[in-house]
């Protein structure tokens, strides 16, 4: 059974988007990021599927499955992904010229805990936050990749009790991210 993980890109001071629901630190970074490229490449082969949300999804839908990605190192492995779209608007979901992403348009919960018992290595959920804020609050989150680099919208929901999170890696590259894991303990 698939373990889902949340990784998000946030602000030093947490946050992982702006009062615009936005995110644009990244795309602030100067010079390349090819030693997290190599990292987030290696740790991609433990993964076997992505969730979105509807805006998450368009987002990655216009970069990702299309020329404008080559040359990036993590693309062939994040396309080979299988997909699935969370939204009750969407009735396809297109990613170039590969495989359709899979709608998942009835309860949430149950999606994920499907995906999750059909799926024998791990599940990711990038951006998202109001998706991963559902998936925590339910119990399902099993752990967090949390890439550091403000004030905005927080990856945990209000609420969530930090004491919950267990802190299992940390790894720092180069343009000065650092990557936190943590693991969730299930609440009794």
């Amino acid at each position: 059974m698939g373990q889902l993980i949340v990784q998000d890109f946030v602000t030093a001071d947490g946050f992982a988007a702006d009062t615009n629901n936005e995110f644009k630190a990244y795309e602030l970074l100067e010079g390349g990021t090819a030693e997290f490229d190599r990292a987030q490449l290696e740790w991609l082969g433990s993964v076997e599927a992505m969730v979105l949300g509807a805006t998450t999804y368009r987002y990655f839908a216009e970069f990702w499955p299309t020329p404008a990605s080559e040359g990036e190192i993590i693309a062939p492995a994040l396309n080979g992904l299988r997909r699935h779209v969370f939204s009750r608007q969407l009735k396809e979901a297109p990613w170039g010229d590969f495989p359709p992403s899979t709608i998942e348009s009835g309860d949430a919960i149950e999606a994920i805990r499907r995906i999750k018992r059909e799926s024998e290595k791990d599940i990711v959920l990038w951006g998202s936050l109001s998706l991963g804020g559902t998936f925590f609050a339910a119990g399902e989150v099993d752990a967090v990749r949390l890439v550091g680099q403000g004030a905005g919208r927080g990856v945990f929901p209000a609420g969530h009790d930090p004491a919950l999170l267990k802190l299992v890696d940390v790894n720092s590259y180069d343009q000065g991210l650092v990557e936190l894991s943590y693991t969730l303990r299930k609440q009794s």
